[in-house]
């Protein structure tokens, strides 16, 4: 019995977690990094190596190539954006932000 003690003991850290059941606040929510517009020069990186929200981001600055077989009206006419890099209003191009 005591030998049992003695191991729960060891697996405690100084906070009184068990190891790898614990986690620290600030390391579920971050709030410095993957927030707000993409930072310059990540763009140019693989979609899939960032987040979501700076693939967004870097799709509406007109920096990175859009995805998906979506039909927008860009001036006067209706055209597919798949595949190219057309900015968003909020950057400044034709595309409206629908998110407002």
């Amino acid at each position: 019995m005591l030998h049992l003690l003695h191991s729960e003991q060891d697996q405690l850290d100084m906070d009184g977690c068990v190891k790898y059941k614990c986690m620290k606040i600030y390391e579920i929510y971050n709030t410095d990094e993957n927030i707000g517009p993409a930072p310059k020069g990540v763009c140019n990186k693989p979609m899939s190596s960032l987040p979501a929200s700076w693939v967004s981001s870097c799709k509406s600055q007109g920096k990175m190539k859009r995805t998906g077989n979506r039909s927008e009206k860009v001036g006067r006419k209706t055209m597919k954006v798949s595949g190219k890099r057309i900015k968003g209003k909020k950057y400044g191009g034709p595309l409206p932000d629908y998110s407002k």
